[in-house]
């Protein structure tokens, strides 16, 4: 029986030498790529100089106004407020501690080793467990409302569990408009297309104001699970639309083997058609998922401060006025970090799933 192997990455020498080739030769690309590196030495230097050399580190507000360069001293001050933002401080043991557990299960989440049962049920207990310790209010924990939630710690609950909650709610949406039972493709159609014909601003809004009139007397949800319900349907009706464009790049053969096989529909999509149809569209879902992430900064429309409305807030402090730059490039810088990393995964996932010549 032969085995398919990945493709072997290049080493740096090939790399090297690919990248000469692509731009040196040629008048019009040896003339490009002059103009880029002479554009990078005209701006990269004053970046440095500003951004390191002439950078103030730690420090006073004045001493950073007295200096050239970037107030890093800002940053550094305001660093634990843009993690925790207006949880007590007494109590931030809380919030980092769920962070840790976080991270953990998100890592443990990346490793195939771990792709087991085990580790749903680890999510599902973790979920509880994070909302108890953040929230409080039993075993002798203080309560804490989630309006006092913030900066890095709220953006990581609502990023990781929308995505995570709006994921098998997508699947199922993509094969229900796919299905031929006419009720079932109406109605997914139905719930795809009005939540995709709508900004998420429009539902966070409905989440928040809307929602609450339809309650019964006297029953009310917390806000942020109003978001968390907001932003998890607006993640599945746009991952819907990229796993049914999987399912309809499956061959047809695909289909009919199954069917020649005996098994039923949900064993022909568990084992035969889904596996192919999610890992084709492994670059489709990572960016779906990137956009998906960076758009938790619109919380902030319904009051809940985001780990960039903290740094936001932050900007108003009298004590530290005039230094947006430092808090934009510091926000940016972490975002760059996190997308970077989901899709430098995704594509260690498709070299991972893609047969070796594909």
């Amino acid at each position: 029986m032969s085995t398919t192997t990945a493709p072997a990455l290049p080493t740096f020498a090939e790399r090297t030498r690919d990248l000469a080739k692509a731009c040196f030769t040629g008048p019009l690309n040896i003339a490009i790529s002059l103009a880029c590196i002479a554009l990078l030495a005209w701006v990269v230097p004053p970046m440095f100089r500003w951004a390191v050399l002439d950078a103030t580190w730690s420090g006073t507000a004045a001493e950073c106004r007295a200096a050239a360069g970037a107030c890093w001293a800002f940053v550094r001050e305001k660093f634990w407020f843009s993690i925790f933002g207006l949880y007590p401080f007494e109590e931030r043991w809380r919030p980092a501690t769920m962070m840790v557990i976080l991270v953990t299960l998100v890592v443990a989440s990346t490793i195939r080793i771990f792709w087991t049962r085990w580790l749903l049920l680890a999510w599902a207990v973790a979920a509880v467990a994070m909302w108890v310790l953040m929230q409080g209010g039993v075993l002798g924990l203080s309560f804490v409302e989630t309006r006092q939630w913030g900066g890095l710690a709220i953006t990581g609950i609502i990023a990781v569990y929308g995505l995570a909650l709006g994921y098998p709610l997508a699947i199922v949406l993509a094969l229900g408009r796919r299905s031929e039972l006419p009720l079932v493709r109406w109605f997914c159609t139905a719930i795809i297309e009005c939540v995709r014909g709508v900004p998420l601003i429009s539902l966070l809004f409905m989440a928040a104001i809307m929602l609450p009139l339809f309650m019964p007397q006297g029953v009310t949800v917390d806000r942020l699970v109003r978001v968390l319900f907001a932003y998890t349907l607006f993640t599945a009706a746009y991952m819907a639309e990229v796993v049914r464009g999987g399912l309809q790049a499956m061959p047809r053969g695909q289909y009919e083997a199954a069917d020649a096989l005996g098994l039923s529909y949900w064993k022909k999509m568990r084992l035969i058609i889904l596996p192919q149809a999610l890992t084709i569209t492994i670059p489709a879902q990572v960016n779906t998922f990137i956009g998906l992430f960076k758009d938790t900064t619109l919380v902030v429309v319904i009051g809940v401060f985001d780990f960039f409305t903290t740094l936001r807030a932050s900007l108003g402090d009298p004590n530290w006025l005039g230094f947006p730059t430092e808090a934009y490039v510091y926000a940016a810088a972490v975002y760059f970090v996190l997308c970077f990393a989901m899709s430098k995964y995704s594509q260690r996932l498709e070299r991972d799933f893609t047969p070796a010549g594909r």
